[in-house]
């Protein structure tokens, strides 16, 4: 009898470790969601939706303030022709996507993102385009909104300005905060209490010594924005720890 449950201790210890390894394979950040192959719009709620059923570990999308301080999903600082920190929520409100959605705002992304527990919300937080201060305002009320939604637990932070990382990491010093803009070495980002760095594919490969130096002081690294076979293939076997893509679809494929 006891070698009976040994055996069945083991095997669901084995199976433990399978599905911890399983998880671990998953480097796919869909970058501004999953939109290319699947006709949705890149950073609309249904770009999320599609990223969450491919089962991608994240997806990835972009913030701005609007004039009356109001958190909208957007990559660009304007969009067919209104400028986001110009323009008031009310107008912006009126903005349809190519997809027929409503520019959304931050708050309904999400909520949307909340439905689930599997893909994280990889939330960048872009920098002002009229000064400093606006950048540090959106910060705060990024952190503040995701509090209030109550999705802490699956929101990632990321930013060119390193200002707006330190500010994110001061308000919430348990989230996850990588910075984006690729001038800062293994040594800083630990340094400064940071959480990893998200780097385009060129600054790993002139530095390729960053990848196991991050992973030796237990930060993470990604990578954007990848999305030739190649080049995925190549940084999966330097193994970073994501990979932020246009091709989620084929980054999973070759990567299970």
């Amino acid at each position: 009898m006891k070698k009976v449950f040994l055996a069945i201790a083991v095997g669901l210890l084995s199976l433990t470790t399978f599905e911890g390894m399983s998880q671990n394979k998953n480097k796919v950040i869909a970058h501004r969601g999953a939109w290319k192959n699947t006709g949705a719009t890149e950073n609309s709620i249904g770009a999320l939706e599609h990223a969450i059923k491919l089962g991608c570990y994240g997806s990835e999308f972009d913030v701005h303030m609007s004039a009356d301080s109001v958190l909208f999903v957007l990559h660009d600082h304007s969009i067919k022709g209104t400028h986001i920190e110009k323009t008031n929520s009310q107008e912006l409100l009126q903005i349809k996507l190519e997809n027929g959605e409503s520019l959304p705002t931050l708050e309904a992304y999400l909520k949307a993102g909340s439905k689930q527990k599997k893909t994280r919300l990889i939330l960048e937080i872009k920098p002002s385009s009229v000064n400093k201060e606006r950048s540090l305002a959106l910060a705060t009320k990024c952190v503040e909104l995701v509090k209030k939604m109550k999705v802490e637990k699956i929101t990632d932070y990321i930013s060119f300005d390193f200002d707006v990382c330190l500010k994110v990491k001061q308000l919430a010093p348990k989230a996850h905060v990588e910075y984006l803009k690729g001038d800062k070495t293994p040594d800083e980002i630990a340094a400064a209490g940071l959480d990893g760095i998200d780097y385009h594919f060129n600054v790993f490969k002139k530095n390729e010594d960053y990848i196991p130096a991050m992973r030796q002081k237990k930060l993470t690294t990604n990578v954007w924005t990848v999305n030739d076979e190649a080049s995925l293939k190549y940084f999966l076997e330097k193994d970073v720890d994501f990979i932020t893509t246009n091709e989620p679809e084929l980054l999973l494929s070759i990567s299970k």
